[in-house]
């Protein structure tokens, strides 16, 4: 019996250190992913608040990335290709309806998506956020990376001209557009102009829970070592490892 019990409990610690490595290793991650948290959002906080600069051109594209390029604020000159604008479906701070991306077409033949802004469902006749500029226009925004597939639980339905993404590459072959950047750009609000599209609703906000997560998992390891002490040291102090002595 005696060596039965100590096989049970040795395998009892065995599970324990696996368990506390584990929930040590959790929280070990969290706070590197919290490092890198943090360092994303300061990077984006700066590319917002910088000059803006040229959209990149047709060379630069293989190399656009979310690492380097996303939410970077850039300027763009071209002409709008008004009838071949997509709606993507939206929900902001005004309630639900739609984003409209509109095709920008540049002096060289590239065309970049740009996203003018929003407009509620009421108003999503072209009628009510049709450009009027016919001429070259200059548009300043945010650089963002394509949204393949669809939103959740639902997908782009190019035939029926259905989007609940910002896919540049479904919507651009929906409308017969090509040499299209890899990239779209949310147009930021300019001062002083109002009405539809309503722009500059780009959400900048990361979840940053990562701390939290860390201490919990933490104090999970904590616990964990410290009922598998407890029941060891109940184990000694009653004496269950000690033979029983058979009466003569």
């Amino acid at each position: 019996m005696t060596g039965r019990r100590l096989a049970a409990l040795l395998l009892f610690d065995l599970v324990a250190i696996l368990i506390v490595a584990g929930l040590v290793s959790l929280a070990v991650w969290q706070v590197h992913r919290r490092a890198w948290k943090l360092d994303l959002i300061a990077r984006i906080e700066a590319r917002v608040h910088a000059a803006p600069t040229a959209a990149p051109g047709p060379e630069r594209w293989p190399d656009v990335s979310a690492a380097s390029d996303e939410y970077r604020r850039v300027t763009v000159t071209g002409r709008w290709l008004q009838d071949r604008s997509a709606l993507v479906q939206a929900l902001t701070e005004f309630g639900g309806g739609f984003w409209v991306l509109t095709p920008l077409v540049r002096d060289d033949g590239t065309t970049v998506l740009v996203n003018r802004g929003f407009v509620p469902t009421e108003k999503r006749d072209p009628a009510f956020w049709r450009p009027t500029d016919e001429g070259d226009v200059a548009v300043t925004g945010l650089l963002r990376l394509p949204e393949p597939g669809g939103g959740f639980l639902r997908s782009n339905d190019p035939a029926a001209d259905r989007w609940f993404s910002r896919d540049v590459a479904a919507i651009s072959a929906s409308r017969g557009l090509t040499q299209v950047a890899p990239f779209f750009i949310d147009a930021q609000r300019v001062p002083g102009v109002t009405g539809l599209p309503a722009a500059g609703l780009t959400v900048l906000s990361f979840n940053n829970n990562h701390l939290v997560y860390a201490i919990t998992w933490s104090v999970l390891a904590l616990m964990s070592a410290a009922a598998a002490i407890f029941v060891n040291l109940d184990v000694l102090r009653n004496g269950r490892l000690r033979p029983r002595l058979r009466e003569a």
